[in-house]
């Protein structure tokens, strides 16, 4: 039982891995008041470049920058159109993520189905590494689990509530008004955030295709970027609660492969639908359960919304 749980829960990292890079730049995007619902093509493009890059230059770190650059270019046309241009961020985000899809069928025609040459190493932390259930999973296995899961969690964390920077970039997804008054530079804040969202976005399609699926197919995200959007709204915005959602969802998509494998008198496809119905009970059951997470879910005050400064 002990090796099956400590197997799941490695699994589970692996899988909710690629949500937690992805909502994790979301996060901090929407922090400032934008909505990129481009989040799904943005992994696509980044699966894709990754694939690419390390067929040509044999290096997975050199894949993973690939995909973060790709992701930022995206991001960078999402926040042209909806953080300069003032355009509909809901119509930006979804030209962006049909743009990603089909680019990345293009670009990907070539290598799909083939297998990426290589892919990221494990790691073993002693002692650490031996904790039963959680050890080996968490500090003994690929090298990129410690810094999703632990680093740059708490590092959003910190800078988003510990610091005047981060106090300034809640500000601007509060009140975009009121921090310009202040002296902050709203629309570069959110041009800068947007872009950074939009390369761990790239990052996590990155992950996708060097670490969790080392592999290039059509269709491949399947969704993950809708769940990480999902994520977001769940974990009310905030950056440790969002990595510990991708960690539920990804034993979700666990305990869905463990059913097929042990042979569970259930319906395969109905096992595979399980992260998707997750999606849903995530955002609607805690809203009709508690009234309390209303506020607690309680989005930024300006997001979605365009800024126009006050020139009178």
């Amino acid at each position: 039982m002990i090796a099956l749980l400590s197997g799941m829960f490695a699994t589970a990292l692996l899988a909710g891995g690629v949500l937690a890079l992805a909502a994790l730049g979301e996060v901090m995007a929407e922090r400032t008041g934008v909505t990129n619902l481009g989040v799904e093509g943005l992994m696509a493009l980044g699966a894709v470049v990754a694939i690419m890059t390390v067929a040509n230059v044999p290096n997975p770190w050199a894949g993973l920058l690939a995909a973060f650059a790709v992701g930022a270019l995206g991001g960078m046309v999402f926040a042209l159109g909806a953080v300069i241009m003032r355009a509909s961020q809901v119509l930006c985000g979804l030209a962006v993520t049909f743009m990603g899809l089909g680019l990345s069928t293009a670009l990907g025609h070539s290598y799909a189905g083939q297998p990426s040459p290589v892919v990221f190493g494990h790691v073993h932390v002693p002692l650490l590494s031996s904790i039963p259930v959680i050890g080996p999973g968490l500090f003994g296995q690929n090298i990129l689990i410690i810094p999703i899961y632990v680093v740059l969690p708490l590092l959003v964390h910190f800078v988003m509530f510990r610091t005047r920077h981060g106090l300034n970039m809640r500000a601007v997804g509060e009140n975009p008004a009121a921090a310009d008054a202040a002296g902050i530079p709203v629309m570069a804040m959110r041009f800068g955030y947007v872009t950074l969202g939009g390369a761990m976005a790239g990052m996590a399609g990155g992950y996708l295709t060097l670490t969790y699926v080392p592999v290039w197919s059509e269709g491949m995200i399947a969704g993950r970027g809708w769940i990480a959007l999902a994520l977001v709204i769940f974990a009310g915005y905030r950056p440790v609660m969002v990595t510990c959602a991708a960690l539920l969802f990804g034993l979700v998509t666990t305990l869905a492969f463990v059913g097929q494998a042990r042979n569970w008198p259930i319906d395969p496809a109905f096992l595979n639908m399980l992260p998707y119905l997750g999606t849903m009970a995530c955002i609607i059951v805690p809203v009709l359960v508690w009234r309390r997470m209303r506020r607690v879910m309680a989005a930024p005050a300006a997001l979605a919304q365009p800024y126009y400064r006050d020139v009178r």
